[in-house]
């Protein structure tokens, strides 16, 4: 099978999880501070994968330029997007409580969906490239992105099922989201085959900062409101566990 359609199915699969939450929403209650766990050890898988499986290694293959330039570019683009996104009503795409969910319906549905678009991706166009190496997906970044995706179609879905929003136009929405997460990492792949390695450090570099700004911004803020207290410890978790992942790979 060519790199590029299986960066297609691994993006597909990492942005599952967001109708895995939709899904759940639907069957079962989660108490928020489950659902902000689950965030808070996702923000150190996260972390890992952006320091290791972007930074890093992008710098050992072309050095220091790329990286800042790349990561800076990332983050301001990503700092620009979102605030449109949060104007809109996007702002609490990732937040769980019901006050929240009750604002995340005010936006629509499309906000959000243009929130979860913003946040996947890059986290998928990653994804597609990592495998470029011939390595395999790294177990790590594929981990980092599921994780962080649960909680954002958990809570928006719940908001816009309390909203009114039919089963149909949820799921819809949320698969539609998947299946351009799919194609970000197959077009990935597909287009940066042949790229110089101080190109792809420069992808991977824009990915991570915007990344990073997300998990600053977004999921740190409300991982700590529902934590209470164990949110550094699930951090540090998550990182350790995703630092171990990334000492090796699923196959190509």
């Amino acid at each position: 099978m060519p790199i590029w359609m299986q960066a297609g199915l691994w993006g597909l699969a990492g942005a599952s999880s967001l109708l895995v939450g939709a899904a759940l929403a639907y069957l079962a209650h989660f108490p928020r501070r489950v659902t902000t766990g689950f965030m808070a050890f996702g923000c150190g898988v996260l972390i890992s994968a952006v320091s290791y499986d972007l930074i890093k290694e992008g710098f050992d293959q072309a050095g220091l330029q790329p990286i800042v330039l790349g990561a800076l570019v990332g983050s301001i683009a990503y700092t620009l997007a979102n605030g449109i996104i949060t104007r809109g009503g996007g702002h609490h795409r990732k937040r769980s409580g019901g006050g929240h969910q009750k604002k995340a319906a005010q936006g629509g549905g499309l906000a959000i969906a243009a929130g979860a678009f913003l946040d996947g991706v890059p986290e998928s166009v990653v994804l597609g490239v990592g495998m470029l190496d011939g390595g395999g997906v790294s177990l790590a970044m594929f981990a980092a992105i599921f994780l962080s995706n649960f909680p954002e179609g958990l809570s928006s879905a719940a908001g816009m099922k309390a909203a009114g929003r039919s089963p149909a136009y949820i799921f819809g929405l949320w698969a539609f989201i998947t299946l351009c997460s799919g194609l970000a990492a197959l077009t990935g792949a597909a287009l940066l085959g042949d790229a110089s390695p101080w190109t792809l450090a420069a992808v991977n570099a824009l990915a991570a900062g915007a990344l990073l700004t997300m998990i600053a911004d977004t999921m740190i803020p409300e991982a700590v409101e529902g934590e209470r207290g164990e949110t550094g410890l699930l951090v540090m978790i998550g990182f350790l566990v995703a630092f171990a992942l990334s000492q090796g790979s699923f196959a190509g």
